[in-house]
């Protein structure tokens, strides 16, 4: 493995899942991506909203990659972090396939079985469209008050 990509977006699950894949680049000897995806405003919204709209969403992802230098710390792994605008799951497997990724790590949200059943998750559209193997950590204490 020489890449390892992890989506981050300041959720729980989504820490959990860059300490996986920065874990697994350590062992590994691999690279660390990290892709932080804005959502664009809704189409509702009027034009001259829109720009600054992005520019808020961007500003928002370039603090979220921020947050992450304290967690990674200084382990030797080679990271490049990336911020974008646009549907997480499309963006992560663009991503995954342009730069050759090996592993992608997402973090699992918890949704109701409706809304994956209508919507579909970010992890479950990773996982049927990314080039490689894909790894979809969840947050351990969602976990524990499932099972309780």
């Amino acid at each position: 493995m020489h890449d390892i990509l992890a989506g981050y977006d300041g959720s729980v699950s989504a820490q959990e899942a860059v300490r996986f894949a920065k874990n697994l680049a350590e062992k590994e000897g691999a690279r660390l991506h990290i892709l932080a995806v804005a959502r664009p405003p809704e189409w509702g919204r009027l034009d001259y909203e829109r720009p600054g709209l992005i520019e808020t969403e961007k500003h928002h992802g370039q603090d979220l990659i921020i947050e992450l230098e304290g967690m990674l710390g200084l382990s030797g792994v080679t990271v490049q972090c990336e911020v974008i605008v646009g549907n997480p799951a499309k963006e992560l497997v663009v991503y995954a396939e342009r730069h050759n990724i090996d592993h992608v790590v997402v973090g699992h949200r918890g949704r109701t079985a409706f809304d994956r059943w209508l919507l579909g998750s970010v992890a479950r559209q990773v996982i049927a469209y990314a080039p490689c193997s894909v790894t979809i950590v969840r947050d351990r204490l969602a976990v524990a008050k499932q099972h309780r």
